[in-house]
């Protein structure tokens, strides 16, 4: 009988959610420019997007992806147009002289912020196709709900530490600074990052 492969599934897991993307991009910028609580808030939402395709991945989400391509279709573009908004943001934020100290007043709510996360991580194709690879990769096929729900645990607990470890070493007040005195800088490349990201997800194909 064939066994789960926690080591492989959880060290791609830590690659793939550890690398810059834009999850990681949006945890560091809210954190650096509203606070850790702004910050960690943001890590909530992007984890409880990770929890929703990582169930969804385990239990058959992903064949339904490729048994339909026009639904995976939609999730691209709204994916794709999520992220070129926030390019857009950000490219306006670099043209913005700011001032160096923490925003008091933040524009965004912490439920904004919330649903934010939340909506980069479900509208993100790729994220989808990481989850629907990650469960075909060390999971053998007889494993049963037991074993699927370990591995989500496992994977979301991976992710929470990460998500909020980014939140946590953001809004550290040395970080913060060095960022507002590069804040121009680092807008732009928030700015190209995100828009990459989204002009790459809109012209993949579900085969890539």
């Amino acid at each position: 009988m064939q066994e789960i492969q926690y080591g492989l599934i959880l060290m791609a897991a830590l690659v793939a959610t550890g690398s810059p993307g834009p999850a990681t991009l949006a945890i560091a910028g809210t954190s650096m420019n509203f606070g850790r609580r702004h910050g960690v808030v943001m890590a909530l939402g992007i984890l409880t997007g990770s929890f929703i395709w990582s169930f969804s991945a385990a239990f058959g989400m992903a064949a339904l992806m490729y048994a339909n391509v026009w639904l995976f279709d939609i999730f691209r573009y709204l994916g794709a147009a999520y992220l070129l908004y926030l390019a857009y943001k950000s490219f306006k934020s670099a043209l913005s002289p700011k001032e160096f100290e923490l925003q008091k007043t933040a524009i965004l709510s912490l439920k904004s912020v919330y649903l934010r996360g939340l909506a980069i991580h479900l509208t993100n194709p790729k994220v989808i196709l990481f989850f629907g690879a990650l469960y075909s990769m060390g999971v053998p096929s007889t494993v049963g709900i037991d074993g699927l729900m370990s591995i989500i645990l496992l994977v979301g607990l991976q992710s929470a530490c990460l998500f909020i470890g980014y939140a946590m070493l953001f809004s550290y007040a040395p970080v913060r600074h060095f960022y507002f005195k590069m804040s121009r800088a680092f807008d732009t490349v928030f700015a190209f990052f995100f828009g990459v990201a989204g002009i790459k997800i809109l012209m993949s194909k579900l085969s890539s």
